[in-house]
């Protein structure tokens, strides 16, 4: 009960920092730019669910690279044989090939050299040597070369084209006036862009995603496209479809590229009054456009964006100043956002929009509303009850909570994390949690007093025995919430951060800063009796018989898995769209509660398959879930739209979007099976590093127990099974495995101390001698889930409700599946051979002496 200056110094310093960190969040921004520079001015950053923002994970188009290099390919190969060598030729193309056929067999050796210095070595880093070759040569004997896009140079081009992407993007972004884009790249071909507080979806999927490409191309004269699709088309010639519904003949080399303009600008036609887009072209692309307008004065000239020709006028006479204008049927905004396009530059290759998670303004608020209300209601029912379960030693305890909660958002301010509305979860799921060191050390110290120690000794030997137990029953939740944050994704990383946060912050707090308010408690007061709980809600010395229930109890859980999994194989479960793909949109009726009717008579005529409309929270609120589209990624996105525009003229307010494509789906599922077998894993592997193989053994089955008993639930219930919920059964497996090692940590303790007791016996003697910290953990995790799902609004239900289950089932198999397994396993044998093998070498080294 020695406190070292030391000691004392760091917990201030760790309170004044927690709250220093904490304040400038609930601080409005005029408050905040009057403030000292030298004070914390950095805010928690709010996930795009709470402010708002669109969330797009956007995958380079495989096909569209082969098809556009292919494309090129053969222009250059043409070029490089006729026009600089002469040599006769016919191209045909293939999926990833060209086909050059010679008019003269005889030129193969010259054809084929010349062919070679099309070769490109791709290199992704500056420090690789030589590179990927990207082309693959073959000849036959009848004079026919074909050269080949190699597999690992699309591989390392598509590679090198997502960096490009992710620069024309943050460009293109910027441009809109957004605060603190998120642009990230997620493996070899994908980039994921977070825009929080732009709630346009559909504005910013137009923008980023658009290839913006700008070509110029002279048109073909004395033939339309008509006639070309009716005679055949003339050598180097393509046929392109125009913004007016039309179709243009085009030559196919590109007179003039877009890499040359430096600025963009929308404005209006002096003349006609009607929105265009202006453009300058650099030095070297002036120069160059003077040169094709005066060699092409009468001639039509076609200005081409993302294979559409915009506009193709007939060049009335030489512009040589550099400048011009994209005429057609713009609006305002679409010259603007066009604008922006071409001054970010192109994409270096096409983007297709794979997922899509979109939170409006209003629902953000909303789930911020929530998520206090949650919250404030939590941490009041939890400091009530343990003022009322332990009065003054229930103050030491609330004040560490408090300080606690503290130390968690001033971590979260410091470290720049995102707070997210599963986060908010699991800070109040924390709050239920924190308590659980303090309630271990409390009844530790009650048991050293009724075994007879003075005051300060079962103070002291209470604080010194339950930490080792406190460090055992944490970490296994910390394994948990590690494996979430690697293999989750969005949310529910944000809910494995706020966890581990919690459960790091609850250690230091719970033992360090409560020893240290009873300490100065103690040396202050130094009472003749100290009373550690008020209200016994479990009686002292109880002596329930729980191993003869052990095997009624296992009978009727294996019936409930029976149960379970019949469940799971007949009805299945309602998979969200995280794992079958498809989209969710969730709207809301202005000005009354919505018509579900009147929504399913709308959106059946659109042609998208099978679609649910579902109440969701208020009477105002309806969820749409729309089946995943067969046209894959791109024909998802425009079934949203198509539900978007027909519901804008009911009055219905989109509140949030998510569409998965059929990809990332397929990934999620595996990624979340692989994270909850590497939590399994390596929770199995540290209970059996800390303790023995049967203990490991025991935690494992009774794991599976609950997490089995946990998919029969949502299989029952009908309720959705999406990420939240992979999260909500990895949180279960931490929970109930932080009971399991309480209760095992009791037993090997009592090992030690009752050799001559039987198994049984000793099992039930550590359950009872455990079960006021278990019945009071559960209770107060359940007193902040309660409000969670009462208060914690409709998107993390499922989570919440799930994990109320989960609680009831960890407490219940803690006790009564765990703990009988070390029986079956024989642990008591295997620490009575231990004990005879120590007695034996005892006896032989007395003998030795002797």
């Amino acid at each position: 009960m020695q406190f070292s200056p030391i000691r004392a110094v760091i917990i201030a310093i760790v309170a004044i920092l927690a709250v220093a960190f904490t304040i400038p969040s609930f601080l409005p921004k005029d408050t905040l730019d009057a403030m000292p520079d030298w004070m914390p001015k950095r805010t928690i950053v709010l996930g795009l669910d709470l402010q708002g923002g669109s969330h797009l994970l956007l995958g380079v188009n495989k096909q569209s690279i082969v098809d556009q290099r292919v494309k090129d390919l053969r222009r250059d190969a043409r070029a490089v044989l006729a026009n600089e060598n002469g040599i006769g030729n016919i191209i045909t193309t293939g999926p990833q090939s060209i086909t050059v056929e010679l008019t003269d067999p005889t030129q193969q050796d010259a054809a084929l050299k010349a062919l070679e210095t099309l070769q490109n070595n791709i290199s992704n880093t500056m420090f690789s040597v030589g590179g990927t070759p990207e082309l693959s040569f073959s000849t036959t004997s009848d004079g026919k070369i074909t050269v080949a896009l190699t597999d690992e140079g699309i591989n390392q081009r598509m590679s090198s084209l997502v960096t490009q992407s992710m620069e024309v993007i943050r460009k293109r972004v910027d441009e809109l006036g957004t605060t603190e884009p998120s642009i990230q790249r997620q493996g070899s071909d994908r980039v994921l862009l977070q825009v929080p507080g732009f709630g346009d979806s559909t504005r910013l999927k137009d923008i980023v995603s658009k290839t913006a490409r700008l070509t110029f191309h002279m048109v073909y004269p004395g033939m339309t496209a008509a006639q070309a699709e009716a005679q055949g088309l003339p050598a180097g010639t393509i046929i392109l479809p125009s913004q007016d519904g039309g179709k243009e003949l085009l030559y196919e080399d590109v007179s003039l590229g877009g890499e040359s303009l430096v600025d963009s600008q929308p404005g209006f036609d002096q003349q006609t009054g009607r929105s265009v887009v202006t453009f300058k072209f650099d030095t070297r692309g002036a120069v160059t456009f003077s040169d094709i307008t005066s060699k092409n004065v009468g001639k039509r000239f076609a200005i081409v964006l993302d294979n559409q020709v915009l506009t193709a006028p007939v060049i009335q006479q030489p512009i040589t100043g550099g400048s011009g204008q994209i005429s057609g049927n713009f609006t305002p905004q679409s010259a603007q956002d066009l604008a922006v396009l071409l001054r970010a530059g192109a994409l270096p290759a096409s983007l297709d929009i794979i997922e899509e998670r979109t939170v409006g303004p209003s629902l953000g608020a909303d789930s911020i509303r929530a998520g206090l209300i949650a919250g404030a209601v939590a941490a009041a029912a939890v400091i009530l009850f343990m003022l009322m379960a332990y009065g003054l030693w229930g103050v030491f305890a609330n004040i560490s909570l408090i300080l606690n909660i503290f130390v968690m958002l001033g971590s979260l301010s410091m470290l720049g994390a995102t707070l997210t509305l599963p986060g908010i979860a699991g800070i109040i799921l924390t709050i239920g949690m924190a308590v659980d060191a303090n309630v271990l050390i409390y009844e530790r110290i009650r048991e050293e007093q009724q075994a007879g120690r003075s005051n300060l000794q079962a103070i002291t030997a209470g604080f010194e025995r339950a930490w080792g137990t406190i460090v055992d029953s944490h970490l296994t939740s910390l394994i948990a919430a590690i494996v979430l944050f690697f293999l989750g994704s969005g949310p529910v990383q944000g809910f494995a951060v706020t966890l581990a946060l919690g459960i790091l912050t609850s250690m230091f707090t719970a033992y360090t800063v409560t020893l240290f308010i009873a300490g100065i408690w103690y040396r202050r007061r130094r009472p003749k009796t100290v009373q550690i709980r008020l209200i016994h809600f479990i009686p002292d010395h109880t002596k329930i018989p729980f191993m003869k229930f052990a095997r009624p109890a296992i009978i009727i859980s294996v019936l409930a898995i029976a149960g379970s999994m019949g469940s799971f194989f007949t009805k299945g479960m309602n998979l969200g769209i995280d794992f079958t793909g498809g989209s969710a949109i969730e709207v809301q009726h202005v000005g009354g509660p919505a018509d579900p009717g009147d929504i399913r008579q709308r959106l059946s005529e659109l042609g998208l398959g099978e679609i649910q409309v579902q109440g969701f929270g208020t009477p105002e609120d309806v969820l749409i879930r729309v089946q995943a589209q067969e046209g894959g990624d791109a024909a998802q996105q425009a079934a949203v739209q198509k539900v978007r525009d027909a519901l804008q003229s009911g009055g219905y307010e989109v509140r949030r979007t998510e569409s998965v494509g059929p990809s990332v789906s397929g990934e999620l599922a595996v990624s979340g099976a692989i994270g909850l077998g590497v939590a399994l894993l390596a929770i199995m592997v540290y209970v059996w590093f800390r303790f023995e193989w049967q203990y490991a053994v025991g935690a494992i089955v009774s794991t599976f127990h609950d997490v089995l008993l946990t998919i029969g639930f949502f299989s029952i219930t009908g309720i959705e099974f999406n990420l939240t919920s992979i999260a909500a059964i990895l949180t279960i497996v931490g929970y109930s495995l932080n009971d399991t090692v309480v209760v095992y940590d009791r037993v090997r303790e009592n090992l030690r101390k009752y050799k001559k007791m039987s198994l049984p016996e000793l099992i039930d003697l550590s359950i009872n001698s455990t079960l006021a910290r278990t019945t009071l953990t559960a209770f107060t995790t359940l007193l902040a889930l309660i409000p969670l799902v009462l208060f914690g609004g409709e998107v993390i239900r499922s989570f919440t409700i799930s994990m109320t289950w989960g609680v009831l089932i960890g407490t219940y198999s803690s006790i009564v599946i765990a703990a009988p397994i070390l029986i079956w396993f024989g642990l008591r044998a295997r620490a009575d051979q231990a004990k005879d093998e120590k007695q034996a070498k005892e006896k032989r080294a007395d003998g030795a002496a002797v």
